[in-house]
């Protein structure tokens, strides 16, 4: 078993009260402004601007640091209408046979359909694979452990980078998503985790009218 190698904690900040609380508000200030968008521009985006996010993405907290993650990015057009026309199916289905009346009347506030335009409006499309195991040359499998919440943290992060950058995102969990590892060439074991629709928000676009829960609602303090 190999023995634990530590280094330094690097660039650690010394920073007063007074800033870490302006530090606080101010990116909840801006993190409150996130919306989820699905009235996309076509305005391009770089690739280097993605893998920066993706890299912000990479450096979540994770299970033993095993990084049980994969990240496809795509940008292909032909690509993306293969992917909106499998999701609408799904989504057709399940909005038809399989969708709760409850969950089919929460979604009607949010105006939400089968139909997905933004799936091929959208500059880019990322899918997000967690792997339960990864496969060793030899074939051996070895478990990765706490893949689901370790791929759940590194999306939040991915989605604060993407949104810092000055762009709007939308998850998208199509039910179910295997459709996914075919079209975008992963591993039978990887499990899709969600379609992240990535680019900027098209001229005049709107969002639902909702609230947010107040932190009485979503917190409680002891001591």
């Amino acid at each position: 078993m190999p023995k634990p190698d530590f280094v330094s904690l690097p660039h650690a900040a010394h920073l007063s009260s007074e800033e870490v609380q302006e530090r606080a508000v101010a990116f909840e200030w801006a993190m409150s402004r996130r919306r989820t968008v699905r009235d996309f521009s076509h305005r391009p985006i770089s690739r280097e601007v993605i893998e920066s996010c993706l890299r912000t993405a990479g450096s979540a907290p994770n299970g033993a640091n095993l990084q049980p993650w994969h990240f496809v990015a795509v940008s292909d057009p032909a690509l993306k209408r293969q992917i909106r026309i499998a999701a609408e199916e799904e989504e057709r289905e399940f909005y038809r046979h399989r969708a709760p009346i409850e969950w089919l009347e929460a979604l009607a506030a949010l105006g939400t359909t089968a139909e997905k335009p933004f799936l091929e409006t959208a500059p880019w499309l990322i899918g997000i694979f967690a792997q339960p195991y990864r496969v060793l040359p030899d074939g051996q499998k070895l478990k990765h452990y706490y893949a689901t919440e370790s791929v759940g943290i590194a999306t939040g992060f991915l989605i604060a980078s993407l949104h810092h950058a000055g762009l709007v995102s939308l998850t998208h969990t199509p039910s179910p998503m295997g459709f996914l590892n075919k079209l975008l060439e992963r591993p039978a074991y990887e499990k899709p985790f969600l379609l992240l629709v990535v680019g900027h928000p098209a001229e005049g676009a709107r969002v639902p009218n909702i609230t947010r829960k107040r932190l009485e609602e979503i917190s409680s303090f002891i001591g």
